[in-house]
């Protein structure tokens, strides 16, 4: 393991300078720099301070856990339908609740439409990718064609409908994870 170059991670991780770290750390930044450069090591009670500070501890930083997912296949997606409402919701990445946003791909059989949702903190974001699809944002109604997009924050009560004769689907990335 290269400790430097872990720290490094984490310190652009909290978006910290160099310099910021050392401060919080009552260090130089010369020594931050030869620690992240591999050219010390620090003693166990500076690694503490420095790890404190980049907000994990010595277990965590040196746990063997497996590296972060990056890439999903169709066997790490789920799946659900609702047949009375016409849609179906794909979760494009697993347990995405725990991340800062959620990518879903919506479809929408003709006269679909998904679940009305309640106001909320964060964004929204969606893609056509076929068809079409009314987002209804409050008492306002958007038509939205393949190849466009919409973006809004959810203030008011949304959803999507597909008022059309053939299937839409849609990329919907919310954030925070709300489906």
């Amino acid at each position: 393991m290269n400790i430097g170059e872990k720290i490094r991670r984490l310190r652009i991780e909290k978006q910290l300078t160099q310099e910021e770290l050392a401060n919080r750390c009552e260090l130089s930044k010369g020594f931050i720099s030869q620690v992240e450069n591999e050219l010390t090591s620090p003693s166990i009670a500076t690694l503490v301070d420095i790890l404190e500070t980049l907000g994990t501890n010595l277990t965590e930083f040196f746990s063997d856990a497996s590296e972060e997912k990056i890439t999903f296949t169709y066997e790490d997606m789920f799946e659900t339908e609702n047949e009375e409402l016409k849609y179906k919701i794909k979760w494009l990445i697993p347990n995405a609740q725990k991340n800062q946003m959620e990518p879903i791909m919506i479809t929408l059989e003709a006269n679909g439409r998904y679940i009305e949702e309640e106001p909320h903190e964060g964004e929204e974001f969606g893609y056509v990718l076929s068809g079409s699809i009314i987002l209804h944002i409050g008492n306002k109604k958007f038509k939205v064609k393949k190849g466009e997009s919409f973006y809004f924050k959810p203030k008011s009560n949304h959803y999507i409908s597909n008022n059309g004769k053939t299937q839409a689907k849609v990329l919907w990335i919310s954030t925070p994870p709300s489906f």
